[in-house]
């Protein structure tokens, strides 16, 4: 498989500013977008519409539901931002999914209503939530269970799963070493309801997300890279599941099937997008972590995905006056049940 690289690069952060200009130069060049393309793939910017079809009679097999977000998102610090990607998803009917650190910097009680209420909270009643690692900013997430209620999943715990159509919807609570949680480990709370929950739904499509990747090429690897959620991927992966998303770099990073070592694999491997662009911030990607496709660090956007029987579609969506876009199609690997 060959490859092209590009680098996108502003103006300098702190962040680079530890690495020094040296660095800085080999990681980046003017105005660019990186994208490591597998072949037929569609180049970001050449972006093509292709929803998917209805017939006339409304048959099933050809209903499709729109799940869109991102993760990352509001802080009183800067409301426009916030504000700006809450204006695309005004637009964009269905389910949302907000992927964790929704209410900058403690995920406090007046933070979710001052900072997060009024950008996203204008969907509060179509949004299934998933905890950040800031959210345990305030004991015990208790701001966070407070805002959200039962939409949250159960009390406490931050992971629960949902139907959209033949898709079976995963919500992880990806901080591994919150108090009460028991780790993400082989027999963990999580883990062992997890696997249960992906054995009643055998012939499901399923998307998965949460905050923390296991995979990113954020420049600093104790924040980018997650292993302690391997065992979650380890059960996604048996159940064939094709989507994982997440946020926690506050970037945009495209990952081409893998397994859960990260080794390629385009025929059963599962795809990781990590779109933590809600509006917090924009933190620079450095080098490309294996598998890693398309990556972009200067657009603040959402993840639009539309989930239809046996197939997807994604497009990440800019804010106004961006332009850096990236979509594509995939095929999910089990098959729906001949019921419907």
């Amino acid at each position: 498989m060959s490859a092209t690289f590009c680098f996108a690069s502003g103006k300098s952060s702190k962040l680079l500013g530890i690495f020094g200009i040296g660095v800085l130069l080999a990681l980046a060049s003017p105005q660019a977008v990186e994208a490591q393309l597998r072949p037929g793939a569609r180049a970001p910017g050449t972006l093509q519409h292709r929803a998917p079809k209805k017939t006339a009679s409304g048959d099933p097999a050809e209903t499709a539901f729109t799940l869109v977000g991102a993760g990352d998102i509001a802080t009183c610090e800067h409301l426009e931002s916030a504000a700006a990607t809450a204006k695309l998803i005004e637009g964009i009917p269905g389910t949302v999914f907000a992927a964790g650190d929704l209410a900058y910097e403690k995920g406090s009680a007046a933070e979710f209503k001052n900072c997060y209420g009024p950008a996203w909270g204008l969907f509060k009643d179509r949004t299934k939530p998933a905890l950040g690692n800031h959210e345990y900013g305030t004991r015990d997430a208790t701001g966070y269970f407070e805002y959200w209620g039962t939409q949250a999943g159960p009390a406490g715990k931050g992971y629960y799963s949902y139907d959209l159509g033949d898709w079976h919807i995963v919500v992880l609570n990806t901080n591994c070493n919150a108090k009460k949680m028991g780790g993400c480990h082989k027999g963990s709370p999580q883990e062992t309801w997890l696997r249960e929950d992906l054995a009643k739904h055998p012939h499901a499509c399923i998307l998965a997300y949460g905050h923390h990747p296991l995979f990113s090429s954020g420049v600093f690897k104790s924040h980018a890279l997650h292993p302690a959620l391997r065992p979650l991927w380890e059960d996604l992966y048996a159940a064939h599941a094709d989507l994982v998303l997440a946020g926690h770099e506050h970037s945009y990073e495209r990952f081409a099937p893998q397994d859960p070592n990260g080794r390629p694999n385009p025929a059963n491997g599962i795809r990781e997008i990590v779109v933590g662009t809600g509006g917090r911030s924009h933190v620079p990607l450095g080098v490309p972590t294996p598998n890693s496709e398309v990556r972009e660090w200067k657009t603040y956007g959402v993840l639009k995905l539309t989930l239809a029987r046996a197939k997807y579609h994604w497009e990440f969506i800019p804010v106004e006056g961006q332009t850096f876009h990236d979509s594509g199609d995939g095929v999910c690997y089990n098959q729906p049940s001949t019921a419907h």
